[in-house]
């Protein structure tokens, strides 16, 4: 598994994490029952704290992609499609709020948005 963590980066560190095995996970990268390294193994190869990746595992499991079981690991959790596909839909939602602000800032009309979505769109 290939985790990237920038230092230098705004986003916190437990969610550049959170963001790449997500991604993983939803491109299928990472399947069912795949387990993932443990805390102190991931910490030690990304250099990092291991409660940083503890926070990491700890908020994808209440996210529902990952399963704990006590004494064994975190294991890639059964596939909820519907889970996964919300999580893409509001990434996308994410990206459209930046471009919407963004032109704004750039001193856009709602109307000249919507026409360059459009256009966009049709491309």
């Amino acid at each position: 598994m290939k985790i990237i963590v920038n230092n230098s980066s705004m986003i916190p560190i437990y969610e550049q994490i959170i963001d790449q095995m997500k991604a993983m996970i939803i491109n299928g990268e990472l399947h069912e029952n795949d387990i993932l390294p443990s805390v102190r193994s991931l910490s030690k190869d990304l250099k990092i704290s291991a409660l940083t990746v503890k926070k990491a595992y700890d908020n994808l499991e209440k996210e529902g992609f990952t399963v704990t079981v006590h004494g064994k690991g975190t294991y890639v959790a059964a596939a909820n499609k519907e889970l996964m596909i919300e999580e893409q839909k509001k990434e996308v939602e994410a990206d459209f709020e930046m471009a919407i602000q963004k032109g704004r800032r750039y001193g856009l009309s709602e109307e000249e948005i919507r026409e360059l979505f459009e256009l966009v769109l049709e491309e």
